[in-house]
């Protein structure tokens, strides 16, 4: 028997999360069974703790998007027993069971090697946002980026992939300017390495000109809608916004000119189904290039029972950081 947060569809048509003893037998089909150590609390997460969203299939379901532990069986001979490993994305948490268990058991496609000098407790305060910026600072560099370019913009930078980003790009010797609207955060924000503290204000209504001032070397952007069309329009020639979410609207009421007169570079940002070597790629730059006495000071811990209750403040936008979760308590 194991511990697992189970989250069931009643009859009036509402969801209910709570703690649950669950069976092996219980879980669904997979390669390989992961004992969990960690997991974590992402915007999908709380969609998942709650209605849904339209992101589950079915209940009873298990959300938690990501997962680390250790290899407990496997059917498949990429990985044995005592082997840790990490998962994030394939839509694991969604319409597969996820990490808000003990107990996992997934597809041996979906899983990482963990990389070493990594515990299971830091990669789940890196989790899908944490890999996400990862993936955002690899696409930037891939397209010109470089130190002492001029300043870097981070939006929605008190968050999860906000926070991870912004600590990767100053260990880099970028020089950050992060946006919130939260002023409480500016002491957290410098703390990992921001040099520059952005209002959400000053960016978040569109102008009439397409084009401003050319201020920023390259952009890691949340938030999407107004404020991204506005940031556009502010980018230096030929530099380059990663585009990670949509905290503010999906719509961009943008015009095509910072692209064709600046070359301006939008970079869409995936990582539910990113191919597995490039998986491997930034879960190795992420144990090199993040400091993690700068993670620790991200981490918020949690158990499973919090859960429900972090599940509705992340859709406030009230959790700054990385929650990690010891499902075992």
């Amino acid at each position: 028997m194991f511990r697992a947060l189970v989250v069931e569809k009643l009859d009036s048509g509402e969801t209910r999360a709570a703690v649950r003893e669950m069976a092996e037998t219980d879980l669904p089909e997979g390669d390989v069974t992961v004992r969990v150590d960690h997991s974590t609390v992402n915007y999908k997460d709380g969609l998942c703790l709650g209605s849904g969203g339209g992101l589950v299939r079915a209940w009873p379901h298990v959300p938690g998007i990501d997962l680390a532990g250790v290899v407990e069986a496997s059917s498949d001979s990429r990985y044995s027993p005592g082997d840790r490993v990490v998962l994030t994305g394939w839509r694991v948490g969604e319409v597969h069971w996820g990490g808000y268990a003990e107990k996992a058991r997934v597809k041996a496609d979906w899983l990482v090697p963990l990389p070493d000098g990594l515990t299971t407790r830091q990669a789940m305060a890196v989790g899908t946002a944490g890999l996400t910026a990862m993936l955002a600072v690899m696409a930037l560099e891939a397209h010109g980026l470089k130190a002492g370019q001029g300043p870097v913009l981070v939006t929605g930078a008190a968050g999860g992939v906000g926070s991870v980003a912004t600590a990767i790009l100053a260990h880099l010797g970028h020089e950050v300017a992060a946006v919130t609207g939260r002023p409480e955060t500016e002491s957290y924000l410098r703390s990992l390495g921001a040099s520059r503290i952005v209002p959400r204000a000053d960016l978040a209504e569109t102008v009439k000109r397409p084009l401003e001032s050319e201020i920023w070397a390259g952009a890691v952007d949340s938030v999407g809608g107004a404020m991204l069309a506005r940031l556009l329009g502010q980018m230096k020639y030929g530099a380059s916004v990663a585009s990670v979410g949509l905290a503010g609207g999906s719509g961009l009421p943008a015009t095509v000119i910072p692209f064709i007169l600046r070359g301006v570079n939008l970079l869409g940002i995936d990582s539910v189904m990113q191919p597995y070597a490039r998986r491997v790629e930034a879960w190795q730059r992420i144990a090199r290039d993040l400091p993690m006495a700068k993670l620790e000071a991200m981490i918020q811990p949690a158990g499973l029972a919090d859960l429900p209750a972090l599940g509705e403040a992340i859709l406030k936008g009230q959790v700054q950081g990385r929650v990690v979760v010891d499902v075992r308590t």
